[in-house]
């Protein structure tokens, strides 16, 4: 994926398979057919309007607090070198890296 192109163009890869009851984006993630899409699949859009609309949809602003703690918790991961960087050459050691970090971060 080209550097200047937005994450947006590959949410719908990513929810392929996946459950879940809601998406908690920013509003780089306001798009029709992103909203559309997650209609069909059943999953509440937790996505504040972008400036630009005409008809700005609702958000549960409620749900929406809780990304700011998810935002948080990546930010406080990525002060790992190991994270941040991803040094590790397999899967299976990055999600370990993860989940020691993850402790560490709970016993402070």
């Amino acid at each position: 994926m080209p550097g200047q192109s937005g994450e947006i163009t590959k949410v719908k890869q990513l929810l392929e398979g996946v459950s879940c009851r809601a998406l908690l984006a920013d509003k780089a993630y306001d798009a029709d057919w992103l909203r559309s899409f997650l209609a069909e699949h059943d999953i509440e859009a937790v996505i504040p309007a972008g400036r630009g609309r005409k008809h700005p949809a609702t958000h549960d602003e409620d749900k929406y607090k809780w990304r700011h703690l998810v935002e948080n918790w990546f930010q406080k991961i990525k002060e790992f070198r190991g994270i941040a960087t991803r040094t590790d050459k397999t899967d299976t050691g990055y999600a370990a890296m993860i989940y020691i970090a993850a402790s560490l971060l709970a016993l402070r």
